[in-house]
C-alpha cells in the first residue's frame, strides 16, 4: 500500500516561512508636564507661609498679636476702627523648671512669672500714670476703684481671699481716654474665682467709681479669649455721669485682671480700643 503525503514533493526541503517584519514598538507618549502653573505655586507658597505663622501663634498666643492685620483680630475689622498701637508683645521668662499656667505640667494654673511683667504695656502716644507705672500697689489702691458705699464689703472679701500681690498700670491717651489695669494674684484658682463671683458675674456687680449702675457690654463677643479663662465685660448704664466708664474682668488661673476705661465729655469712651485692651491682657495671662 502506497503512503500518501501532502505538502512538498518528495526529496524537496520545505521552504522556510517568510520572515515577519519587526515593527518597532511605538515610543510612549511623553507624560504631560506635572509642573503646576506659576499661579498655583504662588498660592501654595502663600498657604505654606500662613500655616507656619499659625503654627507659631499656637505656641504662644500673645506673640505678634499687635502686628497682625486689623481684619485678623476678631471685632477689629477695619483700618479706621480706632485701634491703639501697642508695642510688640511677648511672654516674660519663667523661673527654671516652672511651667506656663495652662500647660500640662501646671494643673493648678499658677502664674510663675513676675506678675508685673504680665501687665499690658501702654500703647504708643500714651501718658503713663506715675502712680500706676507697672509696679506693685497696695490693696487699698485697688479698692479705691469701687464706690465708697461698697468698698468695705469688697475689702472684706479681698481679705478673706488673701491676695498675694497686686500690680497695676495706668495711662491716658491724647483723646482723654484713661485706662487702668490691675492684676491681683491669689493663692489658688478657687480664691480668684470666689472673689470674681463676689464682685461681678453673679448678677449683682459691685459698682465702680463713676458707674453706679452697669449693664452687659453688648458689643463684647469674647473673641480672642484664651481657652480656660473667663471674661466679664460691662459698661455704664445710661444716663452717663461726667465720664462713661467701661470695665472688664478676666479670670486666668490664680490671677484676676480688672480693666477700667473712662473718658469725660460727650464723645464717650470708644469701644474698640477697650475691647482690644481686654483681649490683649487676657492673652498675656494665658
Amino acid at each position: 500500500m502506497t503512503e500518501q503525503t501532502t505538502g512538498a514533493p518528495a526529496g524537496t526541503e520545505p521552504a522556510e516561512p517568510a520572515p515577519v517584519p519587526q515593527t518597532p514598538e511605538p515610543l510612549p507618549a511623553p507624560a504631560p508636564s506635572r509642573k503646576p502653573p506659576r499661579r498655583v505655586l504662588r498660592a501654595v507658597a502663600r498657604w505654606t507661609v500662613a500655616a507656619v505663622v499659625l503654627g507659631g501663634l499656637g505656641a504662644g498666643t500673645a506673640f505678634g498679636i499687635t502686628s497682625m492685620e486689623r481684619t485678623d483680630v476678631p471685632g477689629l475689622a477695619t483700618e479706621s476702627d480706632g485701634r491703639w498701637d501697642y508695642p510688640q508683645l511677648s511672654l516674660p521668662a519663667l523661673p527654671a523648671g516652672s511651667p506656663r499656667p495652662y500647660s500640662d505640667g501646671n494643673v493648678a494654673e499658677i502664674h510663675h512669672a513676675d506678675l508685673r511683667r504680665l501687665l499690658l504695656p501702654a500703647p504708643v502716644g500714651a501718658t503713663v500714670d506715675k502712680k500706676l507705672d507697672g509696679g506693685w500697689v497696695s490693696t487699698e489702691r485697688y479698692l479705691s476703684e469701687y464706690e465708697k458705699d461698697s468698698r468695705s464689703d469688697v475689702a472684706q472679701t479681698l481679705k478673706d481671699a488673701a491676695p498675694r500681690h497686686v500690680a497695676a498700670r495706668g495711662w491716658t491717651m491724647p483723646d482723654g481716654t484713661s485706662t487702668r489695669i490691675y492684676l491681683v494674684q491669689f493663692n489658688s484658682t478657687a480664691f480668684a474665682q470666689h472673689f470674681m463671683d463676689s464682685t461681678s458675674g453673679s448678677g449683682s456687680e459691685v459698682p465702680l467709681v463713676g458707674a453706679p449702675e452697669t449693664v452687659l457690654d453688648e458689643g463684647w463677643s469674647g473673641a480672642g479669649k484664651v481657652p480656660g479663662t473667663s471674661s466679664y465685660v460691662y459698661g455704664e448704664a445710661k444716663p452717663y455721669g461726667e465720664a462713661r466708664v467701661r470695665q472688664g474682668y478676666v479670670v486666668a488661673g490664680d490671677t484676676l485682671a480688672l480693666v477700667v476705661q473712662s473718658r469725660k465729655g460727650k464723645e464717650s469712651t470708644p469701644g474698640v480700643p477697650f475691647h482690644q485692651t481686654v483681649i490683649l491682657q487676657n492673652q498675656l495671662l494665658g
